[in-house]
C-alpha cells in the first residue's frame, strides 16, 4: 500500500498489552487513513478490534507506538485530544430527551456557537432523512431511525474522523441494507473520514475504499486491500461477491479456518 501524504489518522507500530501479565492484544499495527477515505476494519471475534478503537478514540494509551491525528499526537508529549465522532452498535440515546435534545448535548460539549445549533441540527437530520423526528422521543423511533440519529450525533460537529463500531449489526437485514446505501450517500455528501469496524466482508466491500484485515488476537494486519469497484455500487453486483470471495480466500489461512472449511 502506497503511503498516504498528510494522513488524517496516522498509526505507527501500535502495540497494546494487558495489565501485569503483558498479554498482547495488538501487535505492531500500521494504519494510515487519508482525508475523506472510508476504511473498513475486519477481523475475527476477540481479535482486538474494540481495543484498537479505544486507542484510536483517545481512551486507551498504547503500550508502544504512536497515534497522530492531522499531524498531532494524541498520546505522550504534546498530546492533543482528537476531534472525532463515534457510532456504536447500540444507539446510546438518552430516552428522556428528544432527538434534538440528545444532539444538543453533543453541541454543548463542542465549540459550535449556540446561535448555530438549530441550523446544524436541521441540516444533519435532513441529510439523514429524519428531520420530521426532531422532537420525538428515541423509544418511539424504529431501530433504523435511532441509528440514523446516532450517525447524526457523530457527524454533527464536523469531526476530523468518525469511528463506527459495527453500527448496523443489530438491525434486520432489510433495514441494514437500506442504511448501507444511505451511509454511502451521507459519506459522499459530507466528505467524512470514516473507520468502520464490521464482521461482514460483503458489507466492507460494498462500503469501503480500503479493507484492513486483522489476524486472530493479538491483532496484526494480514492485508490492506483496496476495493477495485467504482462507485456508485449496487449491493447485489456480482463484482462485490467476487471481491468478497477473493478476500475470504486470502484470510482463511490467516484466521486458521482453512482446515475447518475443507474437513
Amino acid at each position: 500500500m502506497t503511503a498516504i501524504t498528510e494522513p488524517v489518522l496516522d498509526v505507527r507500530g501500535l502495540t497494546v498489552t494487558y495489565g501485569a501479565t503483558g498479554r498482547l492484544a495488538i501487535e505492531r499495527i500500521d494504519l494510515q487513513v487519508g482525508k475523506g477515505e472510508f476504511v473498513a476494519i475486519v477481523g475475527p471475534s476477540g481479535c482486538g478490534k474494540s481495543t484498537m478503537l479505544n486507542v484510536l478514540s483517545g481512551l486507551l494509551a498504547p503500550t508502544r507506538g504512536t497515534v497522530a491525528v492531522e499531524g498531532a499526537p494524541i498520546y505522550g508529549t504534546g498530546a492533543r485530544a482528537p476531534h472525532l465522532g463515534y457510532v456504536f452498535q447500540g444507539h446510546r440515546l438518552l430516552p428522556w430527551r428528544t432527538v434534538k435534545q440528545n444532539l444538543e448535548l453533543v453541541l454543548a460539549a463542542s465549540d459550535v456557537p449556540r446561535d448555530r445549533w438549530d441550523e446544524n441540527i436541521d441540516r444533519i437530520l435532513d441529510i439523514l432523512h429524519i428531520g420530521e423526528f426532531k422532537d420525538s422521543w428515541p423509544l418511539r423511533l424504529s431501530g433504523g431511525q435511532r441509528q440514523r440519529v446516532s450517525i447524526a450525533r457523530a457527524l454533527l460537529v464536523e469531526p476530523s474522523y468518525v469511528l463506527m463500531d459495527e453500527p448496523l449489526s443489530t438491525l434486520d437485514e432489510v433495514t441494514a441494507r437500506r442504511l448501507r446505501q444511505e451511509l454511502t450517500q451521507i459519506w459522499k455528501r459530507t466528505g467524512s473520514t470514516i473507520v468502520f469496524v464490521t464482521h461482514s466482508i460483503r458489507e466492507a466491500v460494498y462500503l469501503a475504499d480500503r479493507i484492513v484485515i486483522l489476524t486472530r488476537g493479538p491483532a496484526s494486519v494480514v492485508t490492506d486491500f483496496r476495493v477495485p469497484i467504482e462507485r456508485p455500487r449496487a449491493y447485489e453486483d456480482p463484482a462485490i461477491g467476487q471481491v468478497e470471495a477473493e478476500i475470504v480466500e486470502r484470510v482463511l489461512d490467516a484466521w486458521g479456518l482453512a482446515e475447518e472449511t475443507t474437513a
